[in-house]
């Protein structure tokens, strides 16, 4: 495995400048903007991406008004009760998604909104306050007690609300197999904790965010 040293000159001779490459690199919310978002935007959101799960996104996203009107601008008050009698009415309104499966998630992850605003104080909380030293305990934590959140759904939940995160995408793998990290996206619990343990390290080597360590190796694979 290779230093963060290396990773560093090769964006910078990618980019040409270090003003250049900061500019392509995201910025992830700080636990205070993480604590201030309400609920109902991250119940919001986790439907956002279990619609947008294999699905083109710019439909998803242009139909989302209405999924906010139908939801009950996803109240997980309002959501948590909403029985299969109503998920049958939504299947026959043409202004949303009619994926019965994915109608069902959103329910089901207001309970889990509700059940750590319960526990935490807020959904956010849980959020902020995760350690990105082990941010695959957080990908795991939503994917076991959420609903359709598996895969690489977590990860890119967490990084559409700003929570600091890798997301091992096809060019991320590829750059740790290139450098004998892992040999094949990371699925079991080794694999996932020998990628965090590589990202640690460079986290601890450069004081990067763990969202930007993710970018730069992509950019490594990425012409």
């Amino acid at each position: 495995m290779r230093d963060y040293k290396w990773l560093h000159e090769y964006c910078l001779n990618r980019f040409g400048s270090a003003a250049e490459l900061e500019a392509h690199l995201p910025v992830p919310k700080t636990a205070e903007q993480l604590r201030q978002i309400s609920d109902d935007r991250y119940l919001s959101t986790l439907a956002l991406r279990v619609f947008r799960a294999g699905l083109k996104h710019s439909l998803v996203d242009a139909k989302w008004p209405a999924f906010e009107e139908v939801f009950f601008r996803f109240d997980p008050q309002k959501v948590v009760l909403m029985g299969a009698e109503h998920l049958e009415r939504l299947m026959q309104d043409a202004r949303i998604i009619r994926h019965l499966g994915k109608l069902k998630s959103v329910p089901r992850n207001a309970q889990l909104v509700l059940d750590v605003a319960k526990e935490k104080g807020s959904f956010g909380e849980l959020i902020a306050e995760w350690p990105v030293t082990d941010i695959v305990g957080l990908w795991k934590y939503l994917a076991r007690h959420g609903h359709q959140l598996g895969g690489l759904s977590a990860p890119r939940f967490l990084r559409m609300v700003g929570k600091d995160t890798f997301v091992p995408t096809f060019d991320v793998v590829a750059a740790l197999n290139a450098q004998g990290i892992i040999d094949k996206a990371p699925t079991s619990q080794r694999d996932l904790a020998t990628v965090q343990n590589a990202f640690n390290q460079w986290h601890a080597e450069s004081g990067r965010r763990m969202c930007q360590i993710s970018m730069m190796l992509a950019y490594t694979v990425n012409h």
